[in-house]
């Protein structure tokens, strides 16, 4: 099944003729290539580029193993730009070349070559891509499908089938062309181990694999959960009688971010402005792989639920916070006491700022104070959403409170601006 990404294809779009090279980066079997090679290659045919102008170099393929040798390369995309205009350059997996930095920064200068790339997430990470190209590296960074994209897939299913099938195996491409629950879960797994761990494992020279993959392990049972590498190191000790350090321990998390396969949320407290750097709390790019690591046994949709909107919400664009509200409050004995309220998401781009809770039910007026409490402490004019499951109709209170339906806001029915 082709799946339009046409998000990603205005992001080259966007960038095309800029002057720097275009690199395209994200988790392993997102669909970089396939953006690259049939969706920008289609657009750039469809605007009248000749076929000849079209250079693309599969450096996985064997027949293109030469190609891999940076001087080889050179060559060959020299000897493809046979006139004065403007030729598109399309790498994929530039990562299997030795010093590919210095081949693509020999084109920085030259006027008629407009250069994308993508690269395998365990050899061309974001934090490369700032070092690589003397500041020359434009990043499209693309996540798996989201809900919305998937859409086309989900045809004859109801929206809660729709709904629990995506947050149980999540928005990876490949899951479209596999027929039965068996084999996405043994793709999944697969995919997981095989690819994922053993990249990391393999890059960075990780000795202790038992312990990176424990960890992961815990990570995907704690989504949702606030986590510090000290509690994690504490964990370790005492359930599984490992002296995994904090420090270790920090390592590995950062090597799972660095391979997209993890992002972290920090805390900020909102009356105080500032940030809080631990605990925080980690969300899987791709909720099919978290899954897959605890072999599909735990499936709470209060945190599933939390995940998917913040994954959708990177998508748009947005940072995302973990938000804490403090309070001076006095018990029935009349001492003051310290409360802290939590903020699911706090969510920022450009001038834009929304406080979103995430629910996944609302079953009475009580659970419905809950989830406000926090946000009617809040008293800037930002906007306060709760997104909530089932079958609550977006609407807004009388306090100002957005209740947004989770498939009105996956399938961009409704935005969080929407006016009485």
């Amino acid at each position: 099944m082709r799946f339009s990404r046409d998000f990603y294809l205005q992001q080259l779009k966007n960038r095309m003729h800029n002057g720097m090279i275009k690199v395209v980066t994200g988790i392993r079997r997102s669909g970089k290539s396939y953006l690259l090679f049939h969706i920008f290659a289609d657009f750039l045919r469809g605007e009248g580029v000749d076929e000849a102008h079209i250079i693309q170099i599969d450096l996985e393929d064997r027949r293109n193993r030469k190609l891999r040798d940076p001087d080889e390369l050179l060559t060959y995309i020299d000897s493809q730009l046979k006139d004065d205009a403007m030729h598109y350059v399309l790498i994929d997996e530039i990562q299997m070349v030795s010093e590919f930095e210095d081949v693509l920064n020999s084109y920085l200068k030259v006027r008629n070559a407009d250069v994308y790339v993508t690269g395998s997430n365990s050899h061309l990470l974001s934090t490369d891509v700032i070092t690589e190209f003397r500041g020359r590296g434009d990043e499209v960074r693309v996540h798996p499908l989201t809900f919305a994209e998937m859409q086309p897939y989900f045809v004859g299913k109801t929206e809660n089938e729709a709904l629990r099938e995506y947050m149980l195996y999540g928005g990876l491409p490949h899951l479209a062309e596999l027929p039965t629950n068996e084999q996405k879960e043994l793709y999944l797994k697969n995919l997981m181990r095989e690819t994922y761990l053993r990249d990391i494992k393999e890059r960075y020279k990780v000795m202790n694999d038992d312990d990176l993959v424990e960890l992961v392990d815990m990570l995907s049972s704690s989504i949702g959960g606030l986590v510090s590498p000290k509690k994690l190191e504490d964990t370790f000790r005492t359930v599984k009688k490992s002296t995994l350090s904090a420090e270790t321990i920090k390592r590995y998390i950062d090597l799972l971010q660095d391979a997209f396969v993890l992002e972290k949320a920090v805390r900020y407290d909102i009356k105080g402005r500032k940030y809080i750097d631990t605990p925080a709390k980690y969300y899987f790019e791709d909720l099919g792989l978290r899954n897959a690591r605890i072999n599909f046994r735990q499936n709470e949709q209060t945190h599933l639920m939390e995940n998917l909107i913040y994954n959708e919400l990177r998508f748009r664009g947005y940072s995302v916070d973990v938000g804490q509200v403090v309070l001076n409050a006095k018990d029935a004995e009349g001492k003051s006491y310290r409360k802290v309220l939590e903020v699911d998401f706090v969510c920022n781009k450009g001038y834009e700022r929304y406080y979103i809770q995430s629910a996944f039910a609302l079953p009475d007026e009580e659970k419905m104070n809950q989830e406000q409490q926090s946000l009617l402490h809040i008293k800037d004019g930002f906007q306060k959403v709760i997104i909530v499951a089932g079958l609550t109709p977006s609407h807004r209170n009388e306090v100002g409170v957005l209740f947004l339906n989770l498939w009105d806001f996956l399938t961009h029915k409704m935005d969080f601006a929407i006016h009485n």
